[in-house]
Formats: structure tokens, sequence, C-alpha cells
């Protein structure tokens, strides 16, 4: 029996890299899967490929009623919901200094608030459930500070901290709330114009900076994500998980050339 058998998740920002990943393991596991995204091709595509266990849903997480609405898709196509998974996310690139209130607007209505409308539209279809899993996915930049990205840093360390809040507010409703803090993983948002040479930069650079010598991949991500949608993680709330091959551990000496 799968690890996720019985259970029906909800994904955000699933139809492309960390979201993809983990709607096809958790499938795999034996749940049921809501993907849910803007890019409706890819989405449709994903379902195509997973077959019956999974569904889509058309969500722009920055708007209250299409999460109310997937949610309801949720509930109605597979009978209820335990687990959410708060994977959409964005980044526009800029110093704090140039950076427009238009961008940085853009990138914490996705990033901060899509996350507080998904977590507090699940919240009664899991309470319904009798209890459920909400993971957060914020980054290693909602630990640390990284230079031009001060948007995307403000909304993941947001994304931490609402994660502890939610956390203490649903732990009398059976729903736990984390998150996790992935490192330099291969994705269209840390590098949206894929080529071989930029690929092979982000490798060269894990090579030298990242302890366990390589970039991560969608399924680390997913892999994470599956064990804190199961009932393995039972008894973690409120808590922050990293996957950044030892990225934050300390200062490590280069590896290779510079």
């Amino acid at each position: 029996m799968g690890r996720l058998e019985g259970k029906v998740a909800l994904i955000s920002g699933a139809a492309r890299g960390m979201g993809n990943a983990e709607a096809r393991r958790f499938a795999a596991e034996g749940a049921k899967v809501v993907v849910a995204d803007i890019v409706d091709d890819e989405g449709a595509q994903l379902v195509n490929e997973i077959g019956d266990a999974a569904h889509f849903v058309h969500l722009d997480v920055t708007q209250e009623d299409q999460w109310q609405a997937a949610v309801e898709a949720a509930v109605s196509t597979f009978g209820k919901l335990d687990v959410l998974v708060n994977n959409a996310g964005t980044v526009i690139p800029s110093m704090m200094r140039d950076l427009s209130l238009e961008n940085y607007r853009t990138v914490t209505e996705v990033n901060q608030t899509g996350v507080f409308l998904g977590m507090k539209s699940a919240v009664p279809a899991m309470e319904a459930a009798g209890g459920g899993s909400i993971i957060n996915i914020s980054s290693i930049d909602g630990m640390i500070g990284m230079d031009l990205v001060f948007a995307y840093v403000a909304s993941k360390w947001a994304v931490r901290g609402m994660t502890k809040t939610a956390a203490l507010e649903l732990a009398p409703l059976g729903i736990r709330v984390n998150s996790i803090h992935p490192g330099f993983v291969h994705t269209k948002l840390g590098n949206p114009n894929p080529t071989e040479d930029s690929k092979a930069a982000l490798d060269r650079y894990s090579a030298r900076r990242v302890p366990l010598g390589r970039t991560g991949q969608p399924e680390d991500i997913a892999n994470l994500a599956l064990f804190l949608a199961s009932d393995e993680s039972a008894f973690s709330t409120g808590s922050e998980f990293v996957a950044d091959g030892g990225f934050l551990a300390g200062e490590s000496l280069p590896r290779g050339d510079d």
C-alpha cells in the first residue's frame, strides 16, 4: 500500500518543476491529486499522464474565489481534502533600490498572499476530513538574505513566519503546517530560459559551494513533501525542513576551479 493511500492532495503551481514532481510522487504513493496552475495546457497534460488519480483546476493563487473553487473541486471530485502544498511561486530579480512597487507587489502577492489564501481556503475542508497537512514551499532565502532577489526573500521569510503561526492556530483541529526550504534546484522558476550552458553553470556553482556537490532536482523536494504529507510526520508541525545539500550548514571550502 502506498504511503498516501486514501489521501487527497491539492498542489498549487503543479504543472511544472517541483509541483509537477510532487504531483507525480503523490499519485505514485496512492494519493488522489488536484493539479492546480495557471498554465492550463501543461497542467492538463500532467493529469493526462497521471490518469484517473488526478484532476486539473485553473488556479491563480492571488484570487480567493479561485482558491475556494479549487478546494471545492477536490471535495466534489475525490470526496475530501487531506493535503495542501502551497508550491506556486514567482521571482523578479532586482536590487532593492531598483525594485518597483509594482514588481514588489507582484512577487509578494503570489508568494505570500497566495500562501495565506491557500491555507485559509483549505481549513474548512480539512477540518471536515478530521485533520490534514499543509506544506508551504519557502526557500533557503526564507532563512538568509540573498542578493538581487529582494522581494522574493521578503516573501519567503513571510512564509516561514506564517507557517509557524498557522501551525499554532490549526493544531487543535488536527491540521499540521510545515515549511520546506529548498536550496538550488533545477526548475524553470530558478532558470526561466534554461539552456545546457545555464544548467551547466549552476551545476558548476553547486559543485563548488554545496557540500553535497550537486544541484537539487525537483524529485528531492517531492520526496520531502511526501514525508510531510504522510502520517509518518504526524508529530511534526510548525517546523522548517531544509533540502539544500548542506548549503546553510556553514561556509565550505570552494571545490574545483573558481
